[in-house]
């Protein structure tokens, strides 16, 4: 499980670039956004397209390669597999169908970590709430989020911003905020204040881009 930038190319470990290079089969989220990164290094190794909605295509082949001793990577479009993106079933049905295989590990670049550390927000506990839903249950899911008693994070896209932050005045108006826009691109910004405050900071400036929203505990 490699972890690869969420923006900047010179976010990626030694050892990412080590292992990229030793691998018989990258498995992507994108096979061209991967390759970018792939080519930005002169990395040759063979990739293939994995996404969850073609997971019970691929299991079975993979699960196969792996007993069969080769060493597979699996990396997302950015930042760390199987943290909102697809890994999870696969890690899963990889221990039920090759259970001897070793999986590991290998930490970089997250979205979430980089987010909480300049929010200024609590950070000694904290949840990750992914995405929220597009349109069933999008106004329980922000309801749960504003009761936490700890920092909670969400992703957001560039479309729904200002909605989720809508939302976050209508139910909390004073709850203290820190939306990151754009994280270790060029035109990263971290903007701070209350969902009312942020959503007029947008509004001067840009509302485009990828989007993690900290959210301050409740009490």
């Amino acid at each position: 499980m490699i972890a690869t930038p969420i923006g900047n190319l010179g976010d990626i470990t030694y050892r990412a670039v080590e292992t990229l290079k030793s691998l018989d089969l990258l498995l992507c989220e994108d096979t061209r956004v991967t390759r970018r990164l792939l080519d930005h290094y002169g990395i040759t190794v063979t990739t293939e397209s994995y996404r969850e909605q073609v997971h019970f295509q691929k299991i079975t082949r993979v699960a196969g390669l792996l007993r069969e001793g080769k060493t597979i990577g699996i990396v997302s479009d950015a930042g760390t597999p199987g943290i909102s993106d697809p890994g999870f079933r696969l890690v899963r049905d990889i221990l039920q169908q090759a259970p001897d295989t070793k999986i590991v590990p290998m930490p970089g670049p997250s979205a979430v970590a980089a987010a909480v550390s300049v929010s200024g927000l609590p950070s000694d506990s904290f949840v990750f709430m992914g995405f929220p839903p597009h349109k069933k249950g999008r106004a329980a899911f922000f309801r749960e989020t504003l009761g936490q008693d700890r920092t909670t994070v969400l992703y957001e896209s560039t479309h729904r911003i200002a909605k989720a932050l809508n939302e976050i005045t209508a139910l909390d108006p004073v709850r203290p905020l820190a939306v990151c826009r754009e994280l270790t691109k060029m035109f990263e910004t971290i903007y701070r204040g209350t969902a009312a405050e942020i959503m007029k900071q947008l509004d001067e400036t840009s509302s485009k881009g990828e989007f993690v929203i900290v959210i301050g505990p409740s009490k």
